[in-house]
């Protein structure tokens, strides 16, 4: 059995940057063990799969070793499939998920994903965080990820987390902010429990990081970079109730995967 697949560059205008992601155009959803196969085979950070229903889209996403609730950079690379390999004329696409509805809309040379705002609250950090971040945060918070603020983006940079600590920790991962020296603010995100050990660049944690931000820099607008070694660009606006994260993306890989029957 052969489906079709792309690879997209996400959250970058150039090859070799950004966050790569998967994505898989089915007919009907495949047995989740082999689609789980698949997103372990692709060993990308994220895996889209994706069924044209007629007035929307299925949307789901795997890493390497489970499926997730919510994905922006794979959601970015499907939408990115659909508007400039398959020809949607209309400038705005719809998938439903385990997140409910999650629309994109073509915006020049961006696409824009409204996703939900997701605050995190503050903590009290437990010792592990930092111990495996080697660093003492300004400040935590904790919502579907720990959020670590730091004072400068040099600290961010500098981090060398323990991967296996940070692996222990209950929750996704740990995301880690602090104001940026080129834009309103930079992050990193590690997720080793959920088989990533370092994101590229993750638009689901700007659902918690927009909201932080806009409310301690007081303005709904905002330009952030996540700075792993790939990096990228983000664009975002805190609407209340719901966050834009806007971005652009590059094909890396047009073809099909060969997969068993099953």
């Amino acid at each position: 059995m052969t489906i079709p697949y792309h690879e997209v560059l996400t959250f970058t205008n150039h090859l070799m940057g950004g966050n790569p992601a998967g994505v898989c155009l089915l007919n009907e959803w495949l047995p989740d063990r082999l689609m789980q196969s698949i997103a372990a085979e692709n060993n990308l950070p994220e895996t889209a799969f994706i069924i044209e229903r007629p007035h929307h889209y299925d949307l789901r996403w795997m890493t390497p070793t489970v499926e997730v609730d919510l994905c922006g950079h794979a959601t970015l690379a499907a939408a990115y499939v659909i508007f400039n390999c398959l020809g949607r004329r209309r400038d705005t696409v719809s998938f439903q998920s385990r997140s409910g509805e999650l629309n994109v809309d073509r915006m020049d040379d961006r696409l824009v994903l409204d996703f939900p705002s997701q605050p995190a609250s503050p903590c009290h950090p437990p010792p592990l965080l930092e111990k495996s971040l080697r660093a003492q945060p300004r400040e935590v918070f904790k919502g579907g990820d720990y959020l670590a603020v730091f004072e400068r983006q040099k600290d961010i940079a500098a981090l060398k987390p323990d991967l296996t600590g940070l692996a222990k920790l209950d929750g996704r991962g740990v995301i880690v902010t602090a104001p940026g020296d080129d834009c309103d603010f930079v992050s990193r995100f590690f997720a080793p429990a959920a088989g990533i050990p370092e994101d590229p660049v993750t638009g689901s944690t700007h659902c918690a990081l927009i909201p932080y931000w806009s409310k301690r820099l007081g303005q709904t607008r905002l330009h952030a970079r996540q700075i792993s070694p790939r990096g990228g660009e983000l664009f975002c606006e805190d609407r209340g109730a719901r966050v834009s994260i806007g971005g652009t993306a590059v094909t890396y890989i047009e073809g099909t995967i060969n997969v068993p029957n099953e």
